[in-house]
């Protein structure tokens, strides 16, 4: 049995066969491509070849070896001093806006002026 979108109730419900195109292919159009309009400078795939070209050094295995050290040092401290000051900001901001929210909620609960 084969499907087709209802268009008002927008699901699935049976159709014939007919609804039946596989990729989306519809009879009686060519079978070529239309000429391309805009063109860029492009390497095909199979032009490329199979090697791939990177950017830059492979550092894994430096990185796994750091980050894998048993030097008693947290994971998320392990990157240098960019780390410990992002630890320690976020930790700073977090214990400040929790006695800023503690602040905020005792001077709620204060009665007001009559």
């Amino acid at each position: 049995m084969y499907y087709r979108l209802n268009g008002i109730t927008q699901r699935l419900s049976g159709a014939a066969a007919s609804a039946y195109c596989p990729q989306g292919l519809k009879a009686g159009l060519p079978a070529c491509s239309p000429p391309v309009i805009f063109t860029s400078p492009t390497k095909l795939v199979s032009e490329a070849g199979s090697q791939v070209e990177y950017l830059g050094a492979n550092k894994v295995a430096d990185l796994q070896r750091l980050f894998q050290k048993t030097d008693g040092v947290p994971v998320h401290l392990k990157g240098g001093l960019m780390d410990k000051l992002l630890y320690r900001t976020t930790m700073g901001l977090t214990v400040g806006g929790a006695l800023y929210s503690l602040v905020a909620l005792y001077i709620a609960a204060q009665p007001g002026n009559k």
